[in-house]
Formats: C-alpha cells, structure tokens, sequence
C-alpha cells in the first residue's frame, strides 16, 4: 500500500496537485487476475468520501477527491494500469458512460453499472461533492448519447452469441447453453433469442433460470449435472464462481468442439478446462478490443464533441469552486484595506459634507474593483490552482 503521489510516473514524495485522480484497469492492458487483485485491494479499504469505486467485466477503476483523501493509503496500481488526473480522468469516465470505451461500442450496459454504482455508494457512505459532480455529468452525458443511438440496442451478450456461432458452424436447431442468471447470463439469452436461436439456461437458483427461460421461450438445465450435457451449438458462461462441471459433462464438452465464451471475471471456466478446449475457449479479455465495426464518422465525431464538451463543462465548475476560496479572501482583504484607508482619509478630513463623504467612498470602491479585475478574471479561469495558492501568497491571506 502507497501514498497517492506514488502511484503512475510521480517520484515518491512529490506533492499531490490534482483535484481528482482516476486510475484505471483495464482488461486491454491489464489480465483478470491483477484486475481482481486490485480490486480486492480496493475493496479492503476503510470507507471514505473521497473514493468510488467502478468496476464491470473488463474494468476496474479508482476515482479519487485528493482533497478529503486525508493520510488514507491506497493500493499500488498493477502493471498495465493507467494514471488520470482532472480533466482527463472526468473524459475518460464519461467517455465510458458515453459507451465510446467499450468492447460493445455505444453500449447501454455500462451506463446502467456507473449508475448502479452511484446509487450504491450514496447508500453505504457520503460521497465527496466533486466526485458526486463528476458522476452525474457522465450520466446525463451518457443519457444524451445514448438517445442518439438508433437500432436495437447491443450489449456483449451479443458479442458472445456471435462468437459461439462462428465457424465450425453447428448442426442445426441445436442451442445455446447459458450458465448463470445475472445480467450477463440474462443479456445473452436475449441476444441469442434475438437471432432466432434456442437456449437451454442453468443456475446454481432454478428460479432464475426458470424467469429467464420463460422469457425467452427457452429451456431449464439442472445446475448440478453428474451426467452428459444435452448437444449443444455453443456455451456462454456468465458467473460469479468457478463452474463445477462432472468429469463426464467435461469431457463431452472438450470432444463436442463447441466454442465456450467465458464472460466471468475472474474465469468460472477451471484452468485444466480452459487448456484441454484450446483456442475454443474465450474469455471476457479476449473480447475486450470490442467489435471490428465502427459508429459511422458522423456519430463518433458528435459523440466525442459530446465528450470533450462535458468535460469542459465539469472543468468549469471544479475551477470556479476551487477559485471562490482564494477570491473570497483576496476580496475581503482588499476590502479591509480600502475601510481602513477611508477611516483614515475621513478622519483627516472632519468637514467633508455628506456628498463629498459619498463621492469619495464611491471613488474607493471603483478603484479596489479596477485593481481587483484582472486578478478575478485569471482566477476564475485558473485550471491548475496554480494562482489561487499564487494570491494568497502575494496578498498575504
């Protein structure tokens, strides 16, 4: 466990500058096992709010407020991982929200997860306003981009339907075997119900399965199978543990030549397993780099203007509320000066008239705002904080 500063390429010791840093994990660079590791990391963690945590089939990531962090020590990235601060960390989030960081491009999956993730974080601990700010601008960006995809909506349900159905092509009329009833499990039994495929569906909780069978007019499997499995056209396994097939379920699987696409993180799919099928096996990293087809120039191009936009929006307001500080001091030091240089002047000056005593008070107040100016312009657009912490040191507050 590390400092923040000593995460990504900062020297250990350097000061910590950011308002908000991101590190992401991502399957393209980083393998299931360290995502895992690293997300166990993450959840070990004392609760605080200057935390959240996002974490799908092919990410993990850690946005941070480094401003409450306080003395908390966070885990050291796995290689692989990438280190995002301020506005590049809030395009990246609502970049994912916006489904342009997805194996699915345009996604809807993803945006239900961030915000899945919100709500449950607002339910188990307060949350730093800034992060708070940061996820609900990638979800109203995100809704946005979304109503600006046309079609039925694809998720990597349908990526791993494609891939079982690849060549060898099979028999006809077979199914596909679904293992789990989560939201993978039940995504990918849509998706093949959409292409007309029958689905055979198991479950360590028959009723779940039962739910989505009926839904898809499909067929139940007993979870714990000590015989063969029924012929099948493919295999899409979606759990939250390790799959216990029987030896002789297993070796049917091997010889029939199907393709098993492994949607779990880590692998429910057992190691042995995973060998004895070869390149038939495929995991949810190997499904990561996403599909081969692109969103048309068009729409890529209004999506990442959508983007760069909202990141903007987010870099606004994070400048201006860390400038009000800095401006507010400054503010009520040049008006303290201006009262007692006035105090002073009128003093001096016992037989002003009212008017002149108004005119002259007038004239002061122009004045402090004349000077006040240009450093409130340059304040207010102040990305680094660089010139927040230079005024107060110049005027000595």
């Amino acid at each position: 466990m590390t400092m923040l500063s000593v995460p990504g390429p900062r020297a250990r010791g350097e000061v910590e500058t950011a308002t908000i840093v991101a590190f992401t994990a991502h399957a393209r660079s980083v393998p299931s096992p360290a995502r895992e590791a690293f997300a166990a990391e993450l959840a070990a963690l004392e609760p605080s709010e200057a935390i959240i945590v996002v974490r799908t089939c092919h990410r993990v990531e850690l946005y941070v407020a480094v401003g409450s962090l306080g003395d908390q020590r966070l885990p050291d990235l796995p290689g692989g991982a990438r280190r995002l601060e301020d506005a590049a960390a809030a395009e990246h989030l609502i970049s994912v929200a916006c489904g342009l960081d997805s194996a699915v491009l345009g996604e809807h999956q993803i945006l239900h997860q961030i915000r899945e993730t919100l709500n449950a974080r607002h339910d188990a601990h307060p949350l730093d306003p800034i992060l708070d700010r940061l996820f609900q601008a990638a979800l109203q960006a995100g809704r946005r981009a979304h109503s600006w995809l046309s079609g039925a909506p694809r998720s990597l349900g349908d990526v791993a339907v494609e891939r079982t159905l690849q060549a060898p092509a099979p028999a006809p009329g077979l199914p596909i075997l679904v293992v789990g009833a989560g939201i993978m499990g039940k995504l990918s039994a849509h998706a093949a119900a959409r292409r007309g495929q029958a689905v055979v569906i198991t479950n360590r909780t028959a009723g779940r399965a039962a739910a989505i069978a009926h839904d898809v007019g499909g067929h139940v499997l007993p979870y714990d199978v000590d015989g063969a499995l029924p012929q099948v056209a493919g295999v899409i396994v979606a759990l939250s543990a390790t799959w216990q097939l029987g030896a002789e379920a297993a070796r049917q699987l091997v010889d029939s030549g199907v393709t098993v696409v492994d949607l779990s993180s880590p692998p429910a799919v057992p190691d042995d397993l995973q060998a004895q099928l070869g390149d038939r096996y495929v995991s949810a990293d190997d499904l990561a780099w996403g599909e081969e087809s692109e969103l048309q120039d068009a729409l890529r191009n209004r999506l990442e203007q959508l983007v760069h936009e909202s990141g903007r929006d987010f870099c606004r307001w994070l400048r201006a509320r860390n400038s009000v500080p800095a401006l507010r001091a400054v503010a009520e030091a040049a008006e303290g000066q201006r009262r007692s240089e006035l105090e002073w002047l009128l003093h001096r000056l016992p037989d002003l008239s009212e008017e002149e005593r108004h005119l002259i008070e007038q004239m002061s107040n122009r004045l402090v705002a004349g000077i006040l100016h240009a450093p409130r312009t340059a304040l207010n657009a102040d990305s680094s904080g660089t010139l927040s912490r230079a005024a107060r040191e110049l005027f000595g507050v």
